[in-house]
């Protein structure tokens, strides 16, 4: 087997000697592997024997040849290492002569340098001797009047002639005029022919922007580079870019197409381009945007204040866009105050009164509003207390009459307008943006305290304030009959207004204000608008009198003294009276008004006072009452339906006093017998003995000597 394994190791496909055994058997007769053949041991070894024989030949075999190739590989190493250190030599021997022919490389480059730097010497002179004698004859022809060469009567070689009029006309000024060459010069000095020859270059310049030339704009630019007429040059190419660009009425989309055409083409032309597209935006801005501002203001600026505002606005918006989509471009190395500077000429003269402007538009148009809502409803403003918060208070505390006086009808009318209050919150939204638009960054927090200001006053004061003051004069009297309460409908539509006041003063005005001192004053201002708000509401506690009084004309109209001692006690049909039923229906509506009306902690503050009156209201029509035993369980069941009113208020305290309430009426129906056991009940035992003895006094049975014994 091993043998098996050094021969077929050397194979492709691994030796697994259990299979090769398996296969020797399987061909072998009598190896037993295949079915219906006896099984011949004797064979089987024979065969096994015989073929260990062959594989030990192989073996033997294999191993010289693999003795022969492992001595041919060791010889053929040995040659190759002999072979690779005689390259290493070879490989020496062209380094040092590689080094030779560098030395001598540099040698002779040191010689040429040094050559040529003595032939520039030489030739420098020459050169300039040359220059300067085509320069004496072009002189002379000056001189003599008549240009004869042809680089002056060659229109197509200008540029030479420039170049050479360029110098002689610097060397004429060097020279003094009191002196006999300066004298002679002064033709060139002056300037005739040099001015003559810039207009000639401006004109060809001109005239290659006409056609659309770039590389023939571009030679002519660099030839007026060093004249006088050069900016001329630019101005020129100024004013022919802008011929046709400006046909459209939207002045400020034009100018930005202009200026990204100018600065793709600008580059192509000038060898100083951010100074020249820096000059075409300074020439847009103070000449085509300035006089299209100027006619788009001065139009509206003394009749129309809210189209000038509007208008404003909308200029600097859009100038301020134009000059962000300009700074993409390169236009020196300052270009933001460059940009900053074009915009505040054009506007300054706006800009230094705007806020004035503002706030006059402000008042005038938010006090339009408000008259004309007024005399749509045909109302006329009643003066109103301007007492601060602290006369508030003393007016709470006092409990005196209302502020404005006797009662007043306001015919349901709330003098409160969701459309009023949109239309000056818009005013004022729309005011806020154009103060952080058009505002100096140092002026921004006090201009927007201004604006705030001017909404206190018209939207909190002089509408919502107003219509609380004029709500609390409305409360009728506690003694009035079928009494309307609006007071409530003004609560609730004051609260609504007040939170979109709020929303306002947060996403409009706070980011105006939010890193400045102004900021604790708006805060303040605010906090002061709601305690005044606040006062009034508590002063209009006063409905509560009003709906208990309505209360109390329903009980005195509806309960009859014969509901609790009916005349046959065994015939009462009736679960609950009258008066408790309609009372029960009119205390839901209210509570159900209240909750409408008002949001937060208020509700639960005024439900609460409402249910203290409420249950005091029952207590104390309870006891004008004598109760039969019927009658006694008939006040136990109307109760009941008041407690179950009093759940709808969700106040704990106004349920105990019910629940309370309830287990008192249990006195009026207990036996004599159980009296002392109910009254040292969970409910009424911290209860003062007298008011469970005033219930016990209105039993009709209370005189009878065993029950006043029982509860002695």
């Amino acid at each position: 087997v091993a043998h098996c394994k050094k021969f077929f190791f050397c194979g492709q496909e691994p030796f697994v000697a259990d299979e090769y055994i398996e296969r020797l058997a399987w061909r072998t007769p009598g190896g037993g592997s295949r079915g219906g053949e006896a099984f011949d041991p004797k064979r089987l070894l024979e065969e096994f024997v015989n073929h260990i024989q062959e594989l030990q030949v192989m073996d033997e075999r294999i191993q010289r040849k693999v003795e022969k190739l492992e001595q041919q590989c060791q010889k053929e190493a040995k040659e190759f290492a002999k072979k690779v250190q005689e390259l290493q030599k070879s490989n020496q021997v062209a380094f040092q002569h590689f080094q030779e022919l560098d030395e001598h490389i540099s040698y002779v480059a040191t010689k040429v340098c040094h050559l040529g730097d003595q032939l520039e010497g030489v030739n420098t002179p020459r050169q300039r001797a040359v220059e300067a004698q085509k320069l004496m004859k072009y002189f002379n022809e000056f001189l003599d009047g008549e240009l004869k060469s042809d680089v002056f009567t060659n229109s197509e070689k200008i540029k030479e002639a420039a170049d050479i009029i360029q110098k002689l006309h610097l060397i004429a000024q060097e020279l003094p005029f009191d002196s006999l060459m300066g004298f002679c010069c002064y033709p060139l000095s002056s300037p005739g022919k040099y001015h003559d020859l810039e207009c000639q270059l401006i004109q060809e310049f001109t005239s290659a922007q006409r056609r659309g030339e770039i590389s023939r704009m571009r030679e002519v630019a660099a030839v007026l580079l060093h004249f006088k007429g050069y900016s001329h040059c630019v101005d020129v190419y100024i004013k022919q870019c802008q011929e046709g660009a400006f046909l459209r009425n939207d002045v400020f989309e034009d100018a930005a197409i202009l200026c990204q055409r100018v600065n793709k083409q600008v580059g192509e032309i000038f060898s100083n381009p951010e100074t020249v597209l820096a000059k075409l935006i300074q020439n847009i801005f103070e000449v085509k945007l300035q006089s299209y501002v100027k006619d788009q203001l001065e139009e509206h600026r003394k009749s129309d204040a809210e189209q000038y505002l509007k208008n404003l606005y909308d200029l600097y918006t859009r100038t301020t866009n134009l000059s962000s989509k300009l700074m993409e471009f390169n236009l020196g190395t300052d270009k933001q105050t460059f940009l900053s500077k074009l915009i505040k000429a054009i506007f300054i003269s706006y800009l230094e009164n705007y806020i004035e402007v503002e706030i006059g538009y402000l008042k005038s148009r938010s006090a339009m509003i408000l008259q004309r809502y007024y005399d749509s409803k045909n109302h006329q403003k009643r003066s109103i207390g301007t007492g601060g918060i602290q006369d508030l208070k003393e007016r709470l505390r006092q409990r005196t009459n209302l502020p404005l006086g006797p009662s007043i009808d306001t015919h349901g009318e709330t003098f409160l307008s969701q459309e009023v209050v949109v239309n000056l919150l818009q005013e004022t939204k729309q005011a806020f943006e154009r103060c952080h638009r058009l505002s100096d960054p140092s002026d921004l927090p006090k201009n927007a305290f201004r604006i705030f200001s001017m909404l206190v006053e018209f939207l909190c004061t002089e509408h919502i304030d107003y219509a609380l003051e004029t709500g609390l004069a409305g409360i009728p009297s506690s003694d009035s009959k079928n009494a309307n309460l609006y007071f409530l409908d003004v609560v609730h539509q004051a609260n609504t207004i007040f939170h979109l006041f709020d929303k306002q003063f947060n996403d409009h005005l706070m980011p105006l204000i939010s890193s400045s001192p102004k900021l604790s004053e708006c805060l303040q201002k605010k906090k002061d608008i709601i305690e005044q708000m606040e006062v009034k509401l508590d002063m209009g506690i006063d409905t509560l009198n009003c709906m208990i009084g309505q209360m109390k004309h329903i009980l005195a109209a509806e309960q009859k003294k014969t509901d609790f001692k009916p005349e046959d006690e065994n015939n009462v049909l009736i679960q609950y009276t009258n008066a408790c039923v309609k009372v029960c229906g009119y205390v839901r509506k209210q509570v159900e008004k209240i909750r409408n009306s008002m949001d937060g902690k208020n509700v639960d503050t005024v439900l609460m006072e409402f249910g203290v009156r409420f249950h005091r209201l029952i207590y104390e029509h309870l006891q004008q009452y004598s109760y039969s035993c019927m009658g006694g369980m008939l006040a136990i069941c109307d109760v009941a339906e008041y407690r179950k009113c009093a759940k709808d208020f969700k106040i704990a305290l106004v349920l105990q006093l019910f629940d309370t309430l309830h287990a008192l009426c249990n006195l009026l129906v207990v036996a004599p017998d159980n009296l002392k056991q109910v009254c040292s009940g969970e409910q009424l035992a911290n209860l003062d003995k007298n008011i469970l003895h005033s219930f016990v006094q209105l039993r009709v049975d209370y005189r009878s000597a065993r029950l006043a014994r029982h509860f002695s």
